[in-house]
């Protein structure tokens, strides 16, 4: 199982009074039963603390480390070097994508169980868990770029699931295989130029004639789009007093004639193919309609959870990037006559940046925990309001470490490229994360929301158990 045993602790021994360089020997460490296992740099709070030497939480065995050799190995020499060209050049080459799909990485993105009947079995030889996709979603946010993270994942992660869950078979077999060889591009189209967060109130129209639906609207910021083959699209089938109950989802192909897509300037994550998409008089099949007509809202509600997970998982990542590179630049640059990181209010911003990223990863594993060993319903129900505060709680880190980072760089946080390259980058996407996938303000509102019917369910259940006992 992947959420092994905890580390018993090591046998009580005698006062240790070794010289200092015994004491440094790993394999006498070792004998006495102290964790000396490492991973990575070692820079402090640079990794979990897992890596580190700390002793591993129970969530993680022998395939998980395996996965993180492979994806950090990866991002090093193939990733990280390129990033800032890739940016600049507004797109990821298809190799980069291909590749990761040939390493097996892109089926891991779209939740559990691994999707057997599209792919075949895991080449990685074990059937993936959560906590895997939280490595890998970790070790490629190493890289430091929200545009090759949302450009990887930000159409794949939240566009492919409702079809792998909802669509007709036949579209199944046609869609999901390429996508997720990366022979194809899907994304998600929800977001209007008057409809964000509240999704209730969207106004692209679909209208059923004969065998197809006539689609009509625009849809904006919409992640991947430019390069995207397919597009899973909320739509109204419904009339607009029905809020949400006129709401559907369906598969349009950029093949479609009428569709148009142009890419969108913004302040980051250029690499992702930000884009306003335009649908005019597209006749769409009624085959390509996901799930029942008028049942979208809940089958868009029923992704967020995992797409929010995914978000974290990168995001916190980005927050451990900028201490990261500020610790190191700390550690070198001189100011008055000593390093940075002996003046105390750095060394006061490198604590507060630590501290609230190992908070925040604890959450995230948490988190992860219970979308592990929870019944898929249960986790729906009961995690809805968890993820959204962890989201807020993940982005609110980031934007604290993203500016702490940069006053720690000075003006090099302003340059693009360089020294100061990744926290810069970071700086212009916090944003991209806070907003995409519920703002900040819409989460809190949700979270407690959430929780109160939670809170009430379970009083609900308690009073019938007090019942049935004096009975």
């Amino acid at each position: 199982s992947s959420l092994s045993a905890v580390r018993a602790p090591p046998p009580a021994s005698p006062l240790f009074t070794a010289s200092p360089a015994m004491a440094m020997d790993p394999k006498m460490l070792a004998k006495m039963g102290i964790n000396v296992e490492t991973f990575g740099d070692m820079n402090a709070f640079g990794d979990p603390n897992w890596y580190q030497a700390f002793n591993n939480p129970g969530y993680y065995n022998k395939t998980h480390k395996e996965l993180r050799a492979k994806v950090r190995a990866f991002v090093d020499e193939e990733v990280t070097p390129n990033v800032f060209e890739w940016d600049e050049a507004g797109v990821i080459p298809q190799q980069v994508y291909q590749k990761i799909g040939d390493m097996g990485l892109l089926p891991i993105s779209v939740g559990r169980p691994w999707p057997k009947d599209f792919v075949g079995d895991c080449p990685l030889g074990y059937e993936p868990d959560y906590f895997h996709e939280l490595i890998m979603f970790d070790e490629l946010a190493r890289c430091g770029s929200g545009g090759f993270m949302w450009g990887l994942a930000g159409g794949l992660v939240i566009g492919l699931p409702p079809v792998l869950k909802w669509a007709t078979p036949e579209v199944k077999a046609r869609v999901v295989p390429e996508v997720l060889s990366a022979k194809k591009v899907i994304c998600l189209a929800i977001t209007e130029p008057t409809a964000g967060s509240d999704v209730a109130n969207l106004k692209t129209t679909a209208v059923k004639e004969g065998d197809h639906y006539i689609v009509n609207g625009e849809k904006k910021w919409i992640t991947n789009g430019i390069f995207s083959d397919y597009f899973t699209v909320a739509v109204r089938t419904g009339s607009a007093k029905d809020g949400m109950k006129g709401i559907s989802l369906m598969l349009i192909e950029k093949t479609m004639p009428g569709v148009n897509t142009r890419k969108m300037k913004c302040s980051g994550v250029w690499s992702s193919g930000t884009t306003y998409v335009t649908f005019d008089d597209v006749k769409v099949p009624a085959a390509n309609l996901i799930g029942k007509e008028n049942q979208g809202f809940k089958m868009i509600m029923n992704n967020f959870n995992h797409e929010r997970f995914a978000l974290c998982a990168m995001t916190n990542r980005f927050s451990r990037v900028c201490m990261e590179e500020a610790l190191k630049f700390a550690n070198k640059r001189k100011t008055f006559g000593k390093t940075l990181v002996q003046h105390d209010v750095i060394r006061w911003k490198l604590a507060e940046m630590g501290r609230m990223v190992e908070a925040t990863h604890a959450w995230i594993e948490s988190i992860t925990y219970q979308l592990q060993t929870m019944h898929k319903q249960e986790a729906t129900m009961k995690l809805g309001g968890h993820t959204a505060l962890l989201k807020v709680q993940c982005t609110k880190v980031f934007e604290y470490c993203a500016r702490e980072a940069a006053q720690i760089f000075g003006g090099l946080s302003y340059t693009r490229g360089g020294q100061g390259e990744k926290v810069e980058r970071l700086n212009r996407e916090v944003r991209a994360m806070a907003v995409p996938g519920g703002s900040e303000e819409v989460m809190l509102d949700l979270g407690i929301r959430q929780t109160k019917k939670i809170t009430e369910m379970a009083q609900s259940l308690l009073a019938n158990v007090q019942t049935q006992a004096k009975l």
